[in-house]
């Protein structure tokens, strides 16, 4: 039986390193008046615990244990911070944008998802990313023709499963094995609580090193197979069908 495979975004289809990265340590940078801007590093930590796939609640988890280190209770404005971390990452034009995700490398290419097609494998999105961040790069910078997406703000945050499960249901209604594709130990774990609502179906977990950690994979390949990654590879075109055949037997 073919199976389903649905991609995580960010990290997986573009580089967000110089982009939500760094519009995160903008933020967090802006909201402890200058006081700390957090390294790659910091910002990895942080996404090991495996519950912050959202940057703008990362950006504010962040500030809040920096001011908590110095023993000060913030007044800080959630929404003024999503506003401050937009205008790093979209740009000030809110028509034509000019931030940081104009410039992001993507990490696939349109043949990659016609070849999945082409041997009648099912395929779709589901991201933490807003919906127009996500169509940004899926129809504008990919040419992707309106594939199944589900972003930010159509389902719960990872690693609740409902997005990806709301993916699978717009794709199939067979019990068809089901390959997500994800970078962070959140991702993972939305595999592994997907198999515990529908466990009569195949669910497999495919990691994805980012490019940031390329240089030094072993520490994060651990704590991606450790969340529950079946294999993982360092580009997620080596997800190549032969890979894919092997994973379903």
């Amino acid at each position: 039986m073919k199976p389903i495979i649905v991609f995580d975004i960010d990290g997986v289809i573009r580089d967000v390193s110089g982009s939500y990265r760094r519009a995160l340590a903008d933020t967090v940078e802006k909201f402890t008046q200058g006081n700390y801007r957090p390294a790659m590093e910091d910002i990895d930590t942080l996404k090991s615990e495996g519950i912050w796939n959202n940057d703008w609640e990362a950006s504010w988890e962040l500030c809040l244990r920096y001011w908590q280190s110095q023993g000060i209770t913030p007044n800080l404005d959630y929404n003024e911070l999503v506003a401050f971390f937009q205008s790093r990452y979209r740009g000030t034009n809110p028509v034509d944008w000019d931030g940081y995700i104009t410039t992001e490398p993507l990490l696939a290419t349109k043949a990659y998802f016609e070849e999945l097609t082409n041997q009648e494998i099912l395929w779709g999105f589901f991201s933490g990313a807003t919906r127009g961040s996500a169509e940004y790069v899926l129809h504008q910078r990919l040419g992707l023709n309106n594939p199944v997406l589900v972003a930010m703000e159509d389902a719960p945050g990872k690693p609740d499963p409902t997005g990806l499960l709301r993916v699978v249901a717009e794709l199939a209604t067979e019990l068809t094995p089901v390959i997500y594709v994800g970078d962070t130990v959140a991702d993972m774990y939305t595999v592994t609580a997907a198999k515990k609502q529908e466990n009569e179906r195949q669910w497999i977990g495919v990691g994805i090193i980012p490019p940031h950690l390329h240089s030094h994979p072993e520490q994060h390949q651990v704590q991606l197979q450790g969340a529950g990654g079946t294999i993982v590879l360092d580009s997620v075109e080596k997800l190549t069908i032969e890979v894919i055949k092997d994973l379903l037997q």
